[in-house]
This record gives structure tokens, sequence and C-alpha cells, in this order.
């Protein structure tokens, strides 16, 4: 939907100097051609920022002609956002430590007079997923705190919507409750898993596997033995309990949301994080390189396209089908 009102007034201009003086490429002193404007809004207000933008204009070089944005940018905004880091810090802090509702995370910030819609609280949510995974999946950060820990134990199991749809792997390990790997794939069987388990061991570096909790399904367990060959597999105390009092879902795995199972590769780190970590502020949102950021929300927003698509099917199949013939129309022949 539109803006049906004008965008806030900045009250304050925040000047933003690029730290590189000389191109990565070909060591060529860069020159400061302009500085590009934006208005970012913040919990305190809204901020202009004046930002410096070096360019390359040495012949042959593989930047010439590229707009090179000072760092300090990203600090404050992603690329192409409007809201401040800050808010997606206190969204994330609203929905996953308080447990609040979209609807009430957005009345908090019109309370703090922050100029926003109920449906851009749900974008930026999706955001601060995106930006916590990178954080607590980065494979230096792992190794790192798990060799202090000496050892891990890991537990995985799938979560799907119903039979046929494609199936959230994840994989976390149990003596500090970090997520290690959440994934989605059409398929469970031991093909597929085998890569994941190889995936977090790789991750794990020299930290020792001493153990696998997970279900009593057999992709599972060939898995585990393929990729870990004796490391003890213990089936899950929890599971054998309740399939001994009755009879175990057809499809074999927890029954999770269709949108937890699209971007539960992002929000189920994100939820980790709120019992893990202390509250997280602008300074740790920001995303060390923002090429990977992109990645990872290229591939989101692909994966939010079957769905959207099986909606509009669902609503109204002729509308939907007349759609697909205009498309194909100019490629069909005459």
């Amino acid at each position: 939907m539109a803006r049906t009102t004008a965008r806030p007034v900045a009250t304050r201009e925040v000047k933003l100097d690029s730290a590189r003086r000389r191109c990565e490429a070909c060591g060529t002193r860069t020159r400061a051609d302009w500085r590009a404007r934006r208005c970012v809004t913040t919990l305190t207000g809204c901020v202009g920022l004046s930002v410096q933008v070096r360019v390359c204009h040495r012949a042959g070089c593989l930047l010439e002609g590229v707009p090179l944005r000072a760092e300090g940018e990203g600090h404050w905004v992603l690329p192409e956002h409007e809201f401040g880091l800050d808010v997606l810090a206190f969204v994330g802090a609203q929905r996953y430590r308080e447990h609040r509702s979209v609807p009430e995370i957005h009345a908090l910030l019109r309370q703090k007079g922050v100029a926003v819609s109920e449906r851009t609280c749900t974008n930026l949510l999706d955001r601060y997923d995106e930006l916590v995974c990178l954080q607590l999946l980065d494979a230096g950060r792992l190794h790192a705190a798990h060799k202090r820990q000496g050892r891990a134990v890991l537990a995985i199991d799938g979560l799907a919507p119903d039979v046929g749809h494609e199936v959230l792997w994840v994989v976390r390990e149990c003596l500090s409750g970090q997520v290690l790997l959440a994934r989605p794939l059409l398929a469970g069987g031991e093909q597929e898993l085998v890569p994941l388990l190889e995936e977090v061991k790789r991750a794990l570096g020299r930290v020792p596997i001493v153990g696998v909790v997970s279900d009593g399904q057999r992709s599972i367990r060939n898995a585990v033995a393929h990729a870990l060959p004796g490391v003890p597999h213990q089936l899950c105390h929890f599971h054998y309990l309740r399939e001994a009092a009755r009879e175990r879902r057809a499809s074999g795995r927890v029954r999770g949301s269709a949108g937890l199972v699209v971007r539960g590769a992002v929000r189920l780190p994100a939820i980790a994080a709120a019992h893990l970590l202390p509250e997280l502020d602008a300074i740790y949102l920001a995303p060390g390189d923002l090429g990977d950021w992109r990645q990872l929300h290229a591939q989101l927003e692909a994966r939010c396209v079957p769905r959207i698509m099986g909606r509009r099917f669902r609503a109204d199949p002729d509308a939907y089908l007349r759609d697909i013939e205009e498309a194909l129309r100019p490629y069909l022949p005459v």
C-alpha cells in the first residue's frame, strides 16, 4: 500500500565520510564525487544522513566508475531501507523477549512517535531475523564458542506443515542451546541429511561431537551412521514416551506452520538468540558483509513466491490461470 502521509522531516543531520581513500582493486586514490542524502527513521527521531561517495576513475580498473559509499552507513540502516537498525533491534526484542504480537509492537512504536505501518513492522521483524541469523551462524563464531565448551551434542529433527510439503530440518547443539543449522528440504532421506550433518561437522571444526539425539526415523539413523561414524546415537526420551503412548504421525515429523518452514532458517536462530544472548543493539545487528545479507534476503524472497502463488490460486483459480495464459500469449504461435 502506498504511503498516505508525508515522510517525517529530519531533525538533525549526520555526515558520514569514507575511511577508504584508495581503490581496493588497483590502489589508486579515489575521488569524492558527491554526497548521497537519505532520511533514516530511528527511535529518537528522523536523521538525515549525508553519505560521502567516492569513485575510482583509473581506466581499466575493475572498480572503475563503481560508487563506494562510506562504511559508517551500514551501522545506521540497511540498503534501500527507511528505518534504522535500532528500530529493528527494538522490534526483535519486543517479539522474542517480551513475546508481543505485531499489532502490539506497532502500537508501542506509534507511542514512541515512529511513523510506521503494521505491515512494515512485519517486514522489519523479517529483517531482524536475517541479521541475527548472519551473526549467530557465522562459522568462526560457532567454532570459537564451542571450542571453549570442549564438546558438542547434536539434536536433529524435522518440522513439516503436512505430508507433501517442504520439511524444515533443524540441527541444534544441546549443551549450549545454539541452533547450528536450519534448512528447508523437499525430502528427508538419507542422501539429503548426510550433507547437512557434514556441514555442521565442518562448522564445528576440531570440536568433537560426542553424541546425537533424534527420533527413531530410519533416514536420520542412517544419515548419522554415514556422516558421523562411531558417534553414539540416542533416541530422544520425549519422542520415545510420546510414541509409546499414541500412534505416530504418518509423516514421522513434528508439525510446523508453512510460514515457519519458509522462514525457519532465519527465524529459529533469532528465537534462540533471545534466550542465549543479552538484548541485541543496532551495533550487533550491523552486517559485516552486505553481500552476505543480500544473498540471504534474495533466497528467502524467492522461497516466498510459490507460497504467494498458491494463495492466489486457492482464492481464485480461474483468474490465476487467465493471468498465466496472458503472460504466455506472446510466446505462443499465432
